[in-house]
């Protein structure tokens, strides 16, 4: 991959925000791939790990990478995986999966990235409050993780989460301690989906930053929130440079006509450079509050502002080369489950009344090409939240409190037992639990080292 398009991917990833010889059934599990590996705190004696990995069914060891840590070992794995988990007859596929091994006696912590899987061994939060183990799961669809067949009916957040099953009745023939799972964004809306449907796989859930948009025919959370956020002079300055963009429209669009030719982009999947230009636009305020915050208001352009300057502004702020197909053609699969169970929000256009071409610029049906059907299940999210509500169990919200994405967040209901949801004053789409006030961090992380069975103080 060029280093240009590297960068495009990566840039993605803030954007789109927003993550198992196979017989169809999880294996048994048997006692010898786990006297492989030894307990001592410093590690596995040299071999030991990589024994037990190979002993596990299905199981691929790509390669071993350094782990940075010394006390850490760091694996690229892949794991056969059905594509269809109600029929194991319709084939498989290969999951990309990454393991930072501590020690078999450590807490495993069941990483859910909702997208494709960094190959760099990263701790988590949670990882690094449990010194534990951390497996990363490539979400189904996404980077390598693709069926040689793409059958799209078969990308739903049931199969995703009998996928992470699989993953988690496997390595506990390892790892036979305490589990936490955790994701951030979609990842953390994964990480809830799987305990909907295999909800004592873990011992506890931690999930940031993750939206509950419940009814995809009623945005008006998400328009209030976009209405409120910050200060009225910030939320002022992002609509009027928004208008000026607009009115500049046929340079803007020439310059981002430019931009492509000159990398050899183009934009077939939006349909127009003007089309993906209108998309950004309409989206700055809710990228804005996302990824930048309250600190970027004074980097706002002025109305009077040069139209480099402007463009420079809308780029880094809505990142325009994820409307273009270079980036655009990996992020069909996350359009495409927002347009199938996820739903995604509107945002508010009244201050751009006239400026405007496209009335669906927003909408996913606009980033997934014509011949893949879009057919939206209304009963998917409804039912996760109803289970939280009702029966969910040891899950802990991270939430930053001017981040849009979570206008409609998890909410715990009178079912929901030994749960909390916490927000992080001032923060945005990236928040932690190190981001809490300190007495909420104290109690989260409280609860975290009590699901995983730490007896650790608390500094």
């Amino acid at each position: 991959m060029r280093t240009g398009n590297r960068r495009r991917r990566t840039a993605a990833v803030a954007v789109v925000a927003g993550i198992l010889a196979l017989t169809g059934t999880a294996p048994a599990a048997p006692t010898t791939a786990m006297a492989a590996v030894t307990t001592d705190g410093a590690g596995p004696r040299q071999g030991d790990i990589l024994d037990a990995l190979h002993s596990l069914p299905g199981l691929r060891v790509i390669e071993e990478r350094p782990a940075a840590d010394p006390e850490y070992r760091f694996f690229v794995l892949g794991l056969r995986q059905p594509v269809d988990h109600a029929r194991p007859s319709a084939g498989t596929f290969e999951q990309r999966l990454t393991l930072l091994h501590r020690s078999a006696d450590r807490p495993t912590v069941l990483f859910t990235t909702g997208y494709d899987l960094p190959l760099s061994p990263r701790r988590t939060e949670p990882t690094v409050l449990l010194d534990g183990n951390q497996i990363g799961v490539e979400h189904r669809f996404f980077g390598t993780s693709r069926p040689t067949t793409e059958d799209w009916s078969r990308l739903t957040v049931r199969q995703a989460a009998d996928d992470h099953h699989r993953v988690v009745r496997l390595f506990k023939q390892l790892y036979r301690g305490t589990w936490i799972s955790t994701g951030g964004s979609k990842g953390g809306m994964t990480s809830v989906y799987h305990r909907r449907f295999h909800p004592d796989d873990v011992d506890g859930t931690v999930a940031y930053s993750a939206p509950n948009n419940v009814d995809d025919r009623d945005d008006s959370a998400y328009l209030r929130f976009l209405e409120t956020v910050g200060t009225a002079s910030c939320r002022e300055a992002i609509a009027t440079a928004q208008r000026q963009a607009l009115l500049r429209r046929d340079e803007m669009v020439a310059r981002y006509e430019a931009w492509a030719a000159s990398t050899g982009d183009t934009f077939r999947i939006v349909g127009s450079a003007d089309k993906a230009f209108e998309t950004a636009v309409r989206r700055a305020p809710l990228m804005f509050w996302q990824n930048r915050g309250a600190s970027a208001c004074a980097t706002v352009p002025a109305p009077d502002a040069s139209t480099d300057e402007l463009y420079a502004w809308l780029e880094t702020t809505s990142v325009l080369p994820v409307y273009a197909d270079q980036v655009a053609q990996d992020y069909i699969p996350y359009f495409y489950q927002l347009g199938t169970q996820l739903g995604y929000l509107t945002v508010p256009t009244a201050h751009l009344k006239g400026l405007l071409r496209y009335p669906d610029a927003t909408e996913p049906r606009n980033f997934v090409p014509r011949d893949i059907p879009l057919r939206f299940d209304h009963r998917a999210m409804p039912d996760i939240d109803r289970w939280v509500r009702q029966k969910g169990s040891r899950l802990l919200f991270v939430d930053g409190a001017q981040d849009p994405a979570v206008a409609e967040p998890f909410r715990l209901g009178r079912g929901t037992v030994d749960s909390r949801r916490y927000l992080a004053p001032g923060a945005d789409h990236h928040t932690t639990i190190a981001a809490l006030a300190p007495g909420d961090r104290a109690e989260a992380t409280a609860m975290l080292l009590r699901w995983a069975g730490e007896r650790r103080g608390l500094s």
